[in-house]
């Protein structure tokens, strides 16, 4: 049996977001080692550490023991180049829905040159509006619609799944070594736009929200590398220093 490779594996992050309970978390990080995934980071978990986590890690507690708890979803996607948000429900936030096999072959792809991650939300509420603009895209998986409601650990499981059998398959080329954004920098170029636009009344800085969550979209239907950022950002500054008197 192929072993999992600790390159694209050890790049690709689970995080979970506002966990409110321990025993999820235990049993998202058993679903993780079954498919040879360790990176677990958890965002403002309700109860973490807890016994009943570690209970329901079985033989996965070194996975659990390493996870990384994180104030915020900023702070656990620093560094992360390409973020996916796991939630049943169709929103149109993200630019693209990806079924979990698109996902995880997206994923995998990128893991090969960098840190990616796939964001679960809450187990009542899922992914907030805000938590999934700052994923690139949507995953949803095609459960049942009369009842689509998966536990939180099997959601996990899936996608794990279909992370293994990607790799398994090595079906898709190498992934190119383009100087990919991390998603903290793309994060400054959105306040930097913001900013900006507010500054050149464009936008109403009291009521950001619809325009921002377009221009949102608009950038993340493609990749923007680290000197795209620069090219952008330096646009916004000559924009701003050029910009006559009233």
């Amino acid at each position: 049996m192929k072993r999992a490779d600790p390159e694209p594996f050890g790049r690709v992050r689970i995080v979970l977001s506002r966990t409110s309970h321990p025993g999820n978390i235990g049993a998202a990080a058993r679903a993780m080692k079954t498919m040879g995934l360790r990176r677990l980071y958890l965002v403002d978990p309700a109860v973490f550490p807890n016994s009943q986590a570690s209970a329901m890690a079985s033989g996965a507690s070194d996975v659990l023991d390493a996870a990384t708890v994180c104030g915020t979803l900023a702070e656990a996607l620093a560094g992360v180049t390409l973020a996916l948000g796991v939630s049943a429900r169709r929103r149109d936030i993200v630019a693209r829905v990806l079924t979990p096999r698109e996902a995880a072959g997206a994923l995998l792809a990128d893991a090969r040159c960098a840190d990616v991650a796939l964001v679960f939300g809450n187990e009542t509420n899922g992914l907030s509006n805000a938590e999934l603009e700052r994923c690139q895209a949507q995953v949803t998986i095609p459960a049942n619609p009369d009842y689509a409601s998966l536990n939180l650990a099997a959601a996990v499981q899936i996608l794990s799944y279909e992370l293994r059998m990607a790799w398994l398959g090595d079906a898709r080329p190498p992934a190119t070594e383009a100087d990919w954004a991390p998603l903290d920098d793309v994060e400054r170029f959105y306040g930097h736009l913001e900013r900006t636009l507010a500054a050149l009344d464009f936008l109403d800085p009291g009521s950001p929200g619809r325009l921002m969550a377009k221009l949102r979209r608009l950038f993340a239907r493609t990749r923007l590398t680290r000197e795209e950022i620069n090219i952008l950002r330096g646009i916004l500054s000559a924009a701003t220093a050029r910009r006559p008197p009233d």
